[in-house]
């Protein structure tokens, strides 16, 4: 069975609420139940921080597992600022593929640029919470 983990960084725990003219009116646990649906031979395991360094430990702790298929990570504002994220996509094995709910580019300069990307499999942004399914898609 393949194995997903999807990580999610700060504010996104309000998703459905925070926004919604941005990020929808879905909230994650709701958009978690379709995607377990549409996918049901896929283990989808989830973990959401508003800390930098909770995210880390998560990728250290899963990166190297063999039944991972990959991650797909959305580190919401971190991705504009975390050197040390980057750091640990880059010393991890497992793929990481990069998701915005929005489509970065064309929101607010300081959102242009990623210092995760160069670090990931790929990137994904846009396409509201289907971003994610995209990201699974693209592991498998």
């Amino acid at each position: 069975m393949a194995k997903i983990l999807i990580i999610n960084g700060p504010n996104l725990n309000l998703l459905g609420t925070r926004e919604p003219e941005i990020y929808g009116r879905v909230s994650m646990e709701d958009f978690l139940d379709a995607l377990r649906q549409d996918y049901p031979a896929v283990t989808i395991e989830y973990f959401q921080s508003n800390h930098e360094g909770d995210i880390i430990d998560r990728l250290h702790e899963n990166g190297f597992d063999p039944e991972i298929n990959g991650i797909v990570l959305n580190a919401g504002a971190y991705s504009h600022t975390s050197l040390a994220i980057a750091d640990a996509i880059r010393a991890i094995d497992r793929p990481v593929v990069e998701v915005h709910i929005s489509n970065t580019a064309a929101r607010e300069q300081v959102r242009h640029t990623s210092m995760l990307t160069g670090a990931c499999r790929g990137i994904i942004a846009g396409f509201g919470l289907d971003s994610y399914r995209l990201a699974i898609e693209a592991l498998l």
